[in-house]
């Protein structure tokens, strides 16, 4: 649709649709097609709703996490909202239903808990302190304010709750610790030769015919890569700068000196009292006045913050909020602060989060440094502000003229932007602009690639924007046989070796089965060998590779033997016999393996019985998802 706009931009056809969503619009507003009607949830659990910000909340945290673990080289499908929306919707609902179980159980996370909680959490900590600044900046830039972060946080140590409740009715019997040791400390008796690869390597073995014949047979691995040429133009504030003049600079100056980095700053400490439900302005008031009296008999004020304070972030410090510089709390707060000496106690302070008492601990005058030391990071600061407005302009200008052009030259020439070109960008770049995950989606996308049309203009941060063409698409090309030759050569030794190894490996098998031992088949080949009596599963006198293939064969028969071989990491192959096993018994396992075979049959229950529990919790809940 988008290249039928494109050809008929100017057209009647196009002229109607967009008559039609104008119509639309005014009819039923932008709503009706943006977020739609009906119900204002997106699911129900046994009545309670999930709301669809809920949904949008976990859905923004997964893709920050995601994000944050892959970086510009994620998969943009990775980040669909509708499809992390299904799983958000899935998760919440189970945690509903957990927390519905866990408060009909009676199951409660006290404040006080939760306080010390949040207050202990080293991202919301300075030199491991609580720091108020710090907990509303974490908060804020993962998209939580502080009432969604405890709900947050109660909700998930109520769940906690509830499983470790369940998880602690379990035990482990005595016969499942004995069945469990029997397979757990089971021992075999291994004898095992080993054949070396290196002694299969042959290169002088490949002729060119070989490696004609393999060339010509193989023909799509050796191919070159799926490549773009490209050119595009780049918008960034930088292009935009101009000198700053002493005026301005100076005027900067003057802002900056008065910036909460040089400013007085002042420590805060508060007594915080919340409304409670069903509680007048008289029993409110009354509650500060307790305090206060308090106060005036001489009691410290920080022990009385523990005791009385709403504010669970505060509270286990005795009521510290940290500094500020006269715009970190609301306006009242800082009315008064701002006139309070040092250890003096406020009157009773309203804000919307309800009364406070607040005394001022410590006052810091602070001190600028010269213009000088700041003429750089000032004269920058400067020029992005400036050049802000211009580059919103142009990118808006850039993204009309793009949309309809032939190619870049001409919204390069009319904006006086450099047209840029490179080369041979791949899939699988690592070029720092072009890995990036929306700008490899751009130049491989049907419009761009096939249709040969610009791309949109990317906005890849908040300053930085590209428009992008292909030149040029390279097809994959068959490479020359003279410039694989040499790898080829190595692949078809490799593989003869492999071969010659695992010929080798089933000839000394057959050996093995017809009665012949594991030394006399070794010695005759001139192969090494080892014995290895009471092997366990983890032991380390054995390869990792035989222990594992060992310990998945049947049990021999009394006076027999079971063989195999395996082919390790390195190509060797290893040739072993199980002579003989003799089952775990818990009584003689020492103390600190029967701990750890308790704990991993515990662990064991206890994911069990979760997920029977959940299940169980889901199969009766009146579940509706809208």
């Amino acid at each position: 649709m988008l290249q039928d706009i494109r050809s008929n931009i100017q057209g009647t056809a196009a002229k109607i649709i967009i008559g039609l969503i104008v119509i639309s619009f005014s009819i039923f507003g932008i709503e009706s097609i943006l977020l739609g009607g009906g119900s204002n949830s997106v699911a129900e659990v046994n009545g309670e709703a999930i709301s669809p910000q809920e949904v949008q909340q976990v859905v923004q945290t997964r893709q920050r996490q995601l994000l944050q673990m892959m970086g510009d080289n994620i998969d943009p499908s990775l980040l669909d909202d509708q499809r992390l929306q299904a799983e958000a919707i899935q998760s919440l609902i189970q945690q509903r239903v957990l927390i519905q179980a866990a408060q009909g159980e009676k199951m409660v996370v006290p404040e006080p808990v939760l306080g010390e909680i949040i207050a202990s959490m080293p991202q919301f900590q300075i030199n491991g302190q609580f720091s108020p600044e710090a907990y509303r900046s974490v908060l804020a830039s993962n998209g939580y304010s502080p009432a969604m972060f405890k709900q947050s946080l109660a909700n998930d140590l109520l769940v906690n709750q509830l499983r470790s409740g369940i998880a602690g009715s379990d035990f482990v019997t005595p016969g499942e610790m004995a069945l469990s040791a029997r397979f757990n400390a089971e021992q075999r008796d291994l004898r095992y030769l080993i054949i070396p690869m290196d002694e299969y390597l042959v290169d002088d073995s490949v002729s060119e015919g070989d490696v004609a014949a393999y060339y010509e047979a193989q023909a799509d691995e050796f191919m070159t890569a799926e490549s773009v040429d490209v050119t595009y133009l780049e918008l960034t504030p930088e292009a935009f700068f101009v000198p700053v003049s002493e005026d301005d600079l100076q005027a900067e100056y003057e802002l900056a000196i008065q910036d909460y980095q040089y400013a007085t700053e002042r420590r805060v400490s508060h007594i915080l009292f919340e409304p409670r439900d069903g509680e007048s302005d008289e029993d409110l008031n009354a509650r500060v006045a307790v305090v206060q009296t308090a106060l005036a008999a001489g009691e410290a004020f920080e022990e009385l913050a523990k005791v009385h304070s709403d504010d669970i972030g505060s509270a286990s410090f005795g009521g510290d909020l940290g500094y500020t510089t006269g715009d970190a709390f609301p306006e009242a707060m800082e009315e008064a602060i701002e006139v309070l000496e040092v250890d003096v106690v406020s009157e009773a302070i309203e804000t919307e989060a309800g009364l406070h008492l607040v005394k001022v601990t410590e006052v810091r005058e602070g001190s600028a440094p010269a213009l000088a030391e700041m003429r750089e990071q000032l004269e920058r600061q400067v020029q992005e502000r400036q050049a802000a407005g211009e580059l919103v302009s142009a990118v808006e200008r850039l993204r009309d003229l793009s949309f309809n052009a032939e190619d870049l030259a001409g919204p390069a020439g009319t904006m006086e932007l450099e047209l840029q070109q490179r080369d041979g960008i791949t899939r699988d770049t690592s070029d720092e602009l072009f890995s990036n995950a929306l700008v490899q989606a751009a130049l491989y996308s049907d419009d761009v690639l096939q249709g040969g049309h610009n791309s949109e203009v990317i906005e890849l941060s908040g300053d930085h924007y590209v428009v992008l063409r292909i030149r040029q698409h390279n097809t994959p090309e068959r490479l020359p046989l003279e410039s694989v030759a040499a790898e080829i050569e190595s692949r078809i030794a490799l593989e003869r070796a492999r071969e010659g190894v695992s010929s080798a490996a089933q000839s000394a098998l057959e050996k093995l089965r017809a009665g012949e031992g594991v030394e006399a088949v070794a010695t005759a080949a001139g192969y090494e060998w080892q014995v290895e009596l009471g092997a366990g599963r983890s032991s380390l006198s054995v390869p990792r590779s035989v222990l594992n293939r060992a310990f998945r064969l049947p049990t021999p028969a009394a006076g027999e033997s079971e063989f195999d071989f395996v082919i390790d990491a390195a190509g060797d192959a290893l040739v072993f016999e199980v002579a003989k096993v003799t089952p775990g018994e818990l009584a003689v396992m020492p103390e600190a393996a029967r701990n750890g075979l308790r704990r991993q049959l515990g662990v064991e229950h206890s994911r069990l019985l979760d997920i029977e529990h959940l299940s169980a919790l889901q199969s009766r809940a009146d579940i509706d998802v809208l």
